[in-house]
């Protein structure tokens, strides 16, 4: 059976603070976004099911997975970067840093680089910021995902990939390019359709109700007038390249 996936916003980074910090390269957490991932860590219901930790590579993600599941990692699991869902700009705020600058600073933390290849932060061809880029990586990493072994799995990642990660816009204009809080979670399971290819990936009743009470799915042409629209707006805002200018 495909794993049951808890996927999480990171917490509040410089960047969050004001458009003029999207300048910042690879910016860490703030003090409030260290106090948001001790409240996750206390506020998370599903520590003792996480058998696999994943988040992006950037140093934001990194510093939420550890600082937020402390329980997981005392029981000698590591963080696996995966570099394929880092964030959808190329701002420098949302641009990772060098492998061998990351290996470094996270040598004597329980982070595993394995995956995080030459060229990841490149923000070209594979890494692109364009909406055709950013598609193909969240489905790589939704098949991924979804071929792992482990039954419970917590992903940190970003508001803006979050959206193509489950395919879901609503609210994506909530806060500046995404519908997700900091520190945010939702739990979501894989269609049953053993030949989707999108490895498509549906929220838990449970977490649904626990952020949207009694209110009902959006239609499947509903989803898709939303991502066209957020589309659009995130790349006249620059958080997305433009189709072409690669």
């Amino acid at each position: 059976m495909a794993p049951k996936i808890h996927l999480v916003r990171h917490a509040q980074g410089y960047h969050n603070l004001s458009t003029a910090n999207h300048d910042m390269p690879d910016p860490s957490l703030t003090p409030l976004g260290e106090s948001q991932c001790r409240h996750l860590a206390q506020l998370f219901p599903y520590h003792s099911d996480i058998d696999l930790l994943v988040a992006s590579p950037i140093r934001r993600t990194l510093y939420t997975a550890i600082r937020a599941f402390p329980a997981e990692l005392e029981k000698g699991m590591k963080v696996i970067a995966l570099p394929e869902i880092q964030e959808t700009s190329d701002l420098p705020c949302d641009t990772g840093s060098d492998v061998a600058i990351l290996r470094d600073e996270f040598a004597d933390k329980p982070v595993d680089l394995d995956l995080v290849v030459k060229g990841w932060d490149s923000k070209a061809g594979k890494w692109a910021a364009t909406s055709t880029a950013i598609e193909n990586r969240a489905r790589e990493a939704r098949v991924w995902l979804r071929g792992r072994a482990e039954e419970n799995i917590a992903v940190v990642t970003h508001g803006g990939f979050l959206h193509f990660l489950t395919e879901d816009w609503t609210d994506s204009r909530r806060f500046e390019g995404t519908g997700w809080a900091n520190c945010e979670y939702r739990s979501y399971r894989f269609s049953d359709d053993a030949l989707d290819t999108n490895a498509s990936m549906i929220e838990t009743a449970e977490s649904r109700a626990r952020r949207r009470g009694t209110e009902k799915p959006l239609t499947k042409t509903e989803r898709i007038e939303l991502k066209e629209t957020a589309i659009k707006t995130w790349t006249n805002a620059g958080y997305q390249q433009a189709e072409g200018k690669v």
